[in-house]
């Protein structure tokens, strides 16, 4: 199987947080794209935390890639909606438990998003190379 390729080439600055600035993904894979997850529970509670809302938005991205036989290694990149500072620390723990490499990321801070509720929403997009 080929693999997905993530790197972060010389020729550019160090990215400033936990991605990789190129993603490579190989001929003929599989492209999988996934809509925002939020941070609702399995009974469709938002929690108030911010921070439960990142563990849980997580949750559900893992369940999103299993009912497609996929794991966080097949996400080649991640767009992250926050409508509030990320606590940073707390993130990066969630982040690292998650993912062993790092996928292109983009992150923007927004006004809203599609219920007041939200706090964050992380859409994934994700390949699975030919065997």
């Amino acid at each position: 199987m080929k693999n997905i390729i993530k790197r972060n080439p010389n020729t550019m600055p160090k990215p400033v947080g936990e991605y990789s600035h190129v993603t490579v993904i190989p001929r003929n894979s599989e492209l999988y794209t996934f809509s925002g997850q939020i941070g609702n529970d399995l009974e469709g509670n938002i929690p108030v935390s911010h921070k439960e809302q990142v563990e849980n938005t997580f949750k559900n991205i893992e369940r999103a890639l299993l009912s497609e036989n996929l794991r966080a290694e097949h996400i080649v990149k991640v767009n992250i909606w926050s409508v509030e500072e990320i606590n940073w620390d707390h993130f990066d723990n969630v982040w690292h438990s998650f993912f062993e490499t790092n996928p292109s990321m983009t992150i923007a801070y927004i006004s809203a998003l599609g219920l007041p509720e939200i706090g964050i929403e992380i859409e994934i997009l994700a390949a699975k190379p030919s065997e």
